[in-house]
């Protein structure tokens, strides 16, 4: 069956997965603003349900997450409903069973690893001068039904989201904006809480409305809040991430400020002072020295 599906998917890769990528805009909003891309995914095999319920099977079961699709903005990831359903029933039965899917770090299969790296690969062309240091690969496919909602949330990663069938709604917001997203909840995020935040009522006039239809990307910036609601039919969608140095950095020192505030020290934000970042992030380089000292005695 695998081998099969390699050769299937060789016989129609294009000169290039990825299309509309321009260095200007690059250069100008990566990890900084949204922006749209271009995709020639839309008809590829392994996006084919039958497909996607192989892979559901194939991956551990770490790796796979699902529930109702018939949920709030805001959503107590604790009282999250599941759908009463089987993983590979979930998706065979996606038009009926109002569901949401996530299958996580979809590279564990050598053919989605070839082509998500494909994909990042002409995206590091253009990146690798602006943000160096392109790692941490990961692919995730979202699987979800008609009228299903993400709720309002925050993700780790430099992230373009391939829109494969079906369409949905993006409303995203400024990464910047404290008054969306405190430091607080940055800190706590990449620390290991959880990624659902509080949707108010007052953040819905400070979004940006995106609707990707097949064959459409978006570029989400490092922890940009936003949700999704899909449209009238079944969706489909291949998130490409990754992270660099610049965000790997940021996120240590969002972990030292976690871990200094607990201690009762107010620090200042990540970026409001670059030599106390500097200072910081010594002390976080020191402290990793050590620990690989330690151990090895």
């Amino acid at each position: 069956m695998t081998q099969v599906a390699t050769t299937v998917a060789k016989t129609v890769q294009p000169d290039a997965y990825l299309k509309s990528l321009d260095a200007r805009e690059f250069t100008a909003k990566f990890n900084r603003q949204p922006f749209t891309i271009g995709h020639q995914l839309v008809d590829h095999p392994l996006f084919d349900l039958q497909r996607l319920v192989e892979l559901s099977q194939f991956l551990p079961p770490n790796s796979v997450e699902y529930n109702s699709g018939d949920l709030p903005v805001t959503q107590d990831p604790d009282l999250t409903p599941r759908n009463g359903l089987a993983i590979d029933e979930t998706i065979r039965r996606i038009e009926e069973c109002q569901s949401w899917m996530v299958l996580k770090n979809v590279e564990q299969d050598p053919e989605f690893r070839d082509i998500l790296y494909d994909c990042l690969d002409e995206i590091r062309e253009i990146v690798e001068p602006i943000a160096p240091g392109m790692r941490v690969r990961e692919g995730f496919i979202f699987v979800s039904s008609a009228g299903s909602v993400t709720p309002f949330h925050i993700d780790p990663e430099n992230n373009f989201l391939l829109q494969i069938r079906g369409h949905k709604q993006v409303q995203l917001f400024d990464v910047e904006d404290r008054s969306v997203m405190s430091e607080e909840q940055l800190e706590k995020f990449f620390t290991g809480a959880h990624r659902n935040i509080p949707f108010l009522p007052e953040y819905e006039a400070k979004g940006h409305w995106f609707e990707l239809q097949p064959g459409e990307g978006l570029h989400f910036p490092v922890a940009a809040p936003h949700w999704v609601k899909n449209g009238s039919q079944v969706s489909i969608s291949f998130s490409i991430t990754f992270q660099t140095d610049s965000s790997q950095r940021r996120q240590s020192l969002h972990r030292w400020n976690n871990g200094m505030r607990r201690m009762g020290i107010p620090p200042s934000p990540v970026g409001a002072r670059p030599w106390s970042d500097e200072v910081k992030y010594a002390g976080i380089r020191g402290c990793r020295v050590a620990k690989r000292i330690l151990g090895k005695k």
